[in-house]
């Protein structure tokens, strides 16, 4: 039936009883699937890191800024990391970094949670969020 159609029979099954074939056009089969894998990949991108800084004496304002963009990241379906930065004897109060982290997780769980707990990295105190 294939040779009469001009076309080629694969094997989709073999260890079904009896084994599954199909007729189809293998170049044709073979360009579509090529296309679609292009296509998976260009949607793919949005998977993307974003990172957000924050010092220990941001103001209220500016926190809030950071805050609206870390929404919008959030938004486009990006993770975000968090990272506030320890200067100077900064670094001997890490508990206000964390205590930062978690005001900031308070004011962004409508639409984020974290993926793991806060993590020291040398002068920096860093977290991954991802939206809900």
């Amino acid at each position: 039936m294939a040779e009469e159609a001009g076309l080629d029979l694969v094997e989709i099954s073999p260890n079904a009883n009896p084994p599954v074939a199909k007729i189809i056009d293998w170049g044709k089969y073979q360009y579509q699937k090529m296309k679609e894998a292009q296509k998976n990949r260009r949607s793919n991108k949005q998977g993307e890191l974003k990172q957000m800084r924050f010092g220990m004496k941001i103001g209220q304002g500016d926190l809030d800024i950071k805050l609206r963009k870390i929404r919008e990241f959030l938004a486009e379906g990006h993770k975000v990391r968090i990272q506030v930065f320890f200067r100077g004897r900064e670094n001997a109060h890490r508990e206000l970094g964390y205590d930062m982290i978690n005001r900031i997780g308070t004011l962004l769980e409508d639409v984020a949670v974290f993926e793991h707990q806060p993590t020291m990295a040398g002068r920096n105190l860093s977290v991954v969020i991802r939206s809900k």
